[in-house]
């Protein structure tokens, strides 16, 4: 009994009951101004520009997606920049597009939100919490997500989200939030503290610098310590490592992979492609 309330305790540490600190920081770039929606041809080597009016305000991404996609089932995955970041500059340090171009691609743009870093709000960012900024970019994923269903053909049981920073924070919003929605995620360089009450079991892929200096690693540390609680993986179960990579196998088929790096507060190059094969291997309900 005693090491049952123990193991309870940890799991509202790492994931429910703490207040989340300041973390929206994904290295700073010049922001992107995209234009509005302009079908140029069935497939765009830079991405297609679209643009969406979302309670009044006009909100933009940046959309990769085969030629066949219109009419064959494709995969969807959404990646959320960090704060300061801009789509642009996403698909140029996230590459999902290049590493699965079978996939629908999405690189949403944010809007200028304050963090620990931007106390003034000048730099594009995301919503930590389900109630901050009135749940602007909560709305604006359900409004993309709906979009992009009309657009083209979507396997509704393959669709995922990855972020780094305050991107990461944001997928593990979409976790806590939309979580009947996604098949896996992928959180980078951010923690779930304050958010993992509602979470529902499911696979997902955590980066994390052991020297960042953003984001602490031992706040990230815990989230992944209430991930293997949620997913049913043991306490002493060590995973199977290979180099910075550890896979640890849950209840019912769920996987936990993490990408724990020497570094600092930034997204590896060898992350998305095994990150893309991690999403390969998963689907809704499985």
């Amino acid at each position: 009994m005693k090491a049952l309330v123990s193991l309870m305790v940890l799991g509202t540490v790492c994931l429910g009951f703490v207040t989340a600190s300041g973390f929206q920081r994904g290295g700073v770039f010049q922001r992107q101004q995209l234009p509005g929606f302009r079908q140029r041809s069935p497939f765009m080597a830079n991405g297609l520009p679209i643009s969406l009016k979302v309670d009044g305000v006009e909100r933009t991404a940046l959309v990769f997606a085969p030629a066949n996609a219109k009419g064959t089932s494709s995969p969807l995955v959404f990646c959320w920049h960090g704060h300061g970041g801009g789509s642009r500059q996403a698909s140029m340090s996230f590459r999902i597009h290049k590493e699965w171009p079978e996939a629908v691609v999405v690189y949403p743009q944010g809007l200028p939100t304050k963090g620990k870093t931007d106390p003034e709000g000048k730099k594009p960012g995301w919503q930590q919490g389900p109630n901050d900024e009135g749940g602007r970019d909560l709305k604006y994923f359900d409004a993309l997500l709906s979009h992009l269903k009309r657009a083209y053909k979507i396997d509704a049981k393959r669709i995922f989200t990855m972020g780094h920073s305050n991107g990461g924070r944001f997928t593990y919003l979409l976790w806590a939030e939309r979580g009947d929605v996604f098949a896996a995620y992928g959180p980078s360089g951010s923690p779930a503290i304050g958010l993992g009450r509602t979470f529902k079991p499911a696979s997902a892929f955590h980066v994390a610098g052991e020297k960042d200096q953003i984001v602490p690693f031992a706040g990230q540390k815990l989230t992944i310590e209430g991930i293997k609680m949620l997913d049913g993986i043991g306490g002493s179960d060590k995973g199977e490592s290979d180099g910075y990579v550890t896979t640890y196998r849950g209840s019912g088929g769920l996987e936990l992979v993490t990408y724990i790096h020497p570094g600092g507060h930034n997204y590896p190059a060898q992350v998305p492609a095994l990150l893309v094969q991690f999403f390969k291997r998963r689907e809704r309900g499985k």
